[in-house]
Parts: C-alpha cells; structure tokens; sequence
C-alpha cells in the first residue's frame, strides 16, 4: 500500500436534483372530449449510494471528486404514466467507511460488509400528478404537485481499518519491521521518527495455512489525543482491531512508564480501546546479553502479558505469533 496512495478521509460536497413535477393533464381521445384527469406522478431524483467493495482499500479515488451531482426526475405523463427516476450515483468505498454530516458531526452509518449500500442523500421526490387531487367538489383539478427541490449536502467519508491486531508504539519501536518479517508487506523503514506516514497492513500466516491481519499504525506520542505528532487522524484505526500489541524498544528509559503513557493516550482518546485485549512485546531484545534480559523482565508491566523479539533475530516471533492467535481465539 503505497504511502500516496493512502487516502482514508474525504470530505464531498453531495448535490441531488429536484424531483420531476407530477402533470396537469385530462383524459382525450377520439370517444373522449373531456375526461378525467390522468396526469402522472413525477419521477425522484437519483440518490447519492455507498457501497462497500472488499477489492478496496483507500478512498483515493474519492481525493479528488469534490462534488458528486445526482441527476433529477422527470415531469410526469398522461395517461397516468410516471416520470423516469433520476439515476443513482453510487460511489464504492472500502469497507469499515463511516459516513458522517459535515454540520454536526453526526455518524449516519458505518459500511461494514460486501455489497452494503446505503442512501447518502435521497434524491427529491417526485410531485403528485392532478389525478391524485380529484374529488366530489373538484372533478377537474387544473394543478399538480412540483417535485421535492434539489438538496445540497456536505458530506465526510472516514475509513477505519479492519484488522486483527493493531500495532500500537512510539516511532521507532520496531513496528515496520516486526510487519516486515511477519508478512509479506513492504513498509518503509529507516531509523528516524514517523517513517510510517499511513496505516500498512499485512497478513500473518499461522500453522495449517491459517492467518491473521495485522495492522502498522504510524507511531503515538505524548499528547497524540490533541493532535501532536500525527495526532488523531490514525488513531481512529486502532478502533477496529481485535487485538492490540503494544511494542516498546529494551532500550526504552522506563518500559513501565512508555506502556504508561501509550495506555493513557489511547483512553483519552477513546477510553473503549482499554477494553481490547492486550499483548506487550519489548522490541530490539537482541541489543540484552543473558544478565540484561534477567533485569529487564523485572521491568515489564504486571497484569498484560509479555514477549521480548527481535525482528533482526527473529527470536521470540514464534511465540508471540502463539500468542496472538490464542488471543484471537479467546474473542
């Protein structure tokens, strides 16, 4: 997944047409020189749809198409024939897309399976013809209903990334590298702060063809939850995964008090995510000898389960795979 080629937040302006105006029309034909009315409804404007597509994996395709235009109903006929409906726009997205109004903020769905649609915006409904307004008092009516008017809506499209476990740690804890071994994804690593610009997934095979979808959230620090750093624009995936495996470096100042600090931005951002299971993996353990190894562990965090890697060693990824997929079957 290319880091250009990452899109996971659009903001559409969503315009629908005006439903077709019901017609004024009375019965005629060669038998019939003043009939009843026969003017037909008009026709709705097309809706704005979304719809899931598995295949996806980025809104790019989305980046650029700041407005989306609905097309509108047609006028109704005679003979109580109704206009032709406005054709629908239906824009695919990849699925865990939360759609939501600009103005307030309010969730209106969330796209959570294949082939999914939901109505983004309704298209306008189309007028009542004058058949509909006849009566005992009023044979003839000489009016007919105008089509709803056109709507015009801000819209905000979010993607939260599905995946199994979700990789949780500050830049430069080992994350795209651990991704790295484990799968076959090809993030971006070097050794500097916030190599990992977006969110890159990787699947992890297990025994007997078996496997699992990890996820590389680019790194938190201290104050993330107001927005430093990468702030909270990545935050938001750590909400769909089962599992969340936080990564600290063995050559950490205090493995308790970064655990610490990682814990407290994720409750502030969303105090639901310290509900998510949790596994502890200390990282680059092959900078300890024997003696190191001993004391560190007596440093590691009580009541979360622990394993030291090392993703140049490759020591410790087969039991913390083990642990992973025993976590995941827990849930």
């Amino acid at each position: 997944m290319a880091s250009s080629n990452f899109v996971d937040y659009v903001k559409i302006c969503c315009r629908t047409g005006a439903g077709g105006p019901g017609a004024v029309h009375f019965h005629r034909d060669k038998l019939t020189a003043k009939g009843g009315p026969d003017g037909g409804d008009g026709g709705r404007a097309g809706h704005i749809i979304v719809k899931g597509n598995k295949q996806m994996w980025t809104l790019l395709h989305l980046k650029y198409r700041k407005h989306v235009l609905g097309t509108p109903g047609e006028r109704g006929g005679s003979t109580l024939k109704t206009g032709a409906n406005g054709k629908d726009d239906i824009l695919e997205v990849p699925i865990g897309t939360i759609a939501k109004d600009f103005e307030t903020g309010e969730v209106l769905f969330e796209i959570s399976e294949d082939g999914q649609e939901e109505i983004l915006l309704e298209g306008g409904r189309g007028g009542q013809g004058n058949n509909h307004f006849k009566s005992s008092t009023n044979q003839s009516p000489r009016y007919a209903q105008p089509g709803d008017p056109a709507k015009e809506e801000w819209k905000i499209l979010e993607l939260k990334l599905l995946a199994d476990v979700g990789l949780v740690g500050f830049p430069n804890a080992g994350k795209s590298t651990l991704l790295s071994v484990v799968s076959a994804a090809k993030p971006e690593i070097a050794d500097y702060p916030f190599t990992t610009l977006v969110p890159n997934l990787g699947i992890v095979s297990y025994h007997e063809n078996k496997s699992f979808v990890m996820a590389d959230i680019p790194g938190i620090i201290e104050g993330a939850h107001e927005g430093k750093g990468l702030g909270t624009r990545f935050l938001r995936h750590i909400e769909r995964n089962s599992v969340l495996l936080f990564m600290i470096p063995a050559d950490s100042k205090s493995i308790k008090k970064d655990y610490k600090i990682l814990l407290k931005e994720l409750k502030l951002y969303n105090p639901e995510l310290l509900d998510k299971s949790r596994i502890l993996a200390i990282t680059k353990s092959d900078l300890l000898d024997a003696e190191l190894l001993r004391e560190m562990k007596k440093e590691v965090p009580r009541g979360v389960s622990s394993v030291f890697i090392s993703s140049i060693t490759e020591s410790g990824i087969a039991k913390l795979k083990d642990m992973l997929w025993k976590e995941l079957n827990k849930l």
